[in-house]
């Protein structure tokens, strides 16, 4: 007890001692701020990245915001990427095109004739058709129509030559296993054989398949869209991609004389078609076309009536000079040579029928 006391006593009083005496010298720290406001370099280790001082050279307040540059090999790496996602949007739509088509009636693989027709020239003045049937990106869009050669849509061949003044068109004509044979001019109804450019150049891509069945019908591209068939409601899908905008009254107009001229004046009884041709003299002796100044798909739809039910030549006065001014147009003018190559070719079979 007394030599733990003692021990106490003797380290009190060495604290005592030291506080009492100088101080410990410490380590020594250098001032962040030299003298006269100089900043000290300091020393950094030579093992470790050098980054930029944010603070070092820092713009005014004032100046606009400078753009970093771009590396040019990142930009041609983007470029390169850009170009690999296009042409594989490109080849998945081919790909979702053919397996569609494997599985509708309207494009069977077992076709017996296929021709590549010219394509047609692009104009500037065409509307834009990613705005009125979606856009499908480094796709092309697709409408495929079959038809019986026995009667020849007209209306859709003269809107394909409308077509073709608008946009640029992949034209294509097949032959169904279910035709035994087709007029020689029917499988070149949308010209002669050209050199096939790359698909993606094109725009629209049309197809006619001459095929044994009761109606037009037809196809587009979007898979949930239903089958369109008759001549008259086709005929409207294809001129609303001429872009022509119209009124409710303009709009009604036309509907009903596309109706009348297919359900009247082509499949109507004697007296009925007699009545169209009667009401189509009085309102074109009033005006140049069936509805309004200007050709409409009425005045498309109509003429092809009058040249598929042979009525063109017993037609009144007002009705023979409009199906003229029909024909001066090149749409036109290039069915009827079609349709009379047509005639000669189905007289020239019939006379053949007769001497057998």
């Amino acid at each position: 007890m007394g030599t733990a006391g003692g021990r106490a006593h003797r380290l009190l009083g060495a604290g005592c001692a030291f506080s009492a005496g100088a101080a410990m010298p410490m380590y020594k720290v250098r001032p962040f701020h030299g003298g006269g406001g100089a900043v000290l370099a300091e020393q950094l280790p030579t093992c470790m990245y050098r980054l930029h001082s944010l603070h070092s050279q820092r713009p005014p307040a004032d100046s606009p915001p400078t753009q970093e540059e771009v590396d040019p090999s990142l930009q041609a790496l983007e470029a390169r990427q850009e170009l690999i996602l296009k042409r594989l949007y490109e080849l998945k739509s081919a790909v979702d095109g053919l397996s569609k088509m494997t599985q509708t009636p309207d494009a069977d693989i077992d076709v017996t004739n296929i021709i590549q027709t010219n394509d047609c020239s692009l104009t500037a003045n065409g509307a834009d058709l990613d705005v009125m049937l979606g856009k499908d990106y480094g796709a092309l869009k697709d409408v495929v129509i079959n038809a019986s050669p026995s009667l020849p849509p007209l209306s859709l061949l003269v809107l394909h030559n409308l077509l073709c003044e608008h946009y640029k068109i992949l034209s294509a004509v097949h032959t169904h296993s279910s035709v035994k044979s087709v007029p020689e001019n029917l499988l070149k109804c949308f010209g002669e054989q050209t050199k096939k450019q790359p698909r993606h150049e094109y725009q629209l891509g049309f197809t006619l398949i001459w095929k044994d069945v009761p109606k037009p019908q037809m196809k587009f591209s979007i898979q949930t869209m239903c089958p369109i068939e008759g001549e008259g409601n086709i005929a409207r899908f294809l001129f609303s991609l001429l872009g022509q905008k119209y009124n409710a009254v303009t709009s009604t107009l036309i509907d009903s004389w596309v109706d009348t001229a297919i359900f009247q004046l082509r499949e109507g009884s004697s007296k009925e078609k007699g009545a169209v041709l009667r009401s189509m003299n009085a309102a074109l002796g009033k005006a140049v076309w069936l509805v309004g100044n200007e050709l409409t798909l009425a005045d498309i739809v109509a003429w092809s009536v009058l040249q598929q039910t042979g009525s063109a030549n017993a037609a009144p006065a007002n009705v023979q000079k409009w199906m003229k001014s029909c024909e001066n147009l090149a749409p036109f003018s290039s069915i009827l040579k079609l349709l009379k190559n047509f005639t000669d070719l189905k007289l020239n079979y019939d006379d053949s029928f007769l001497m057998l």
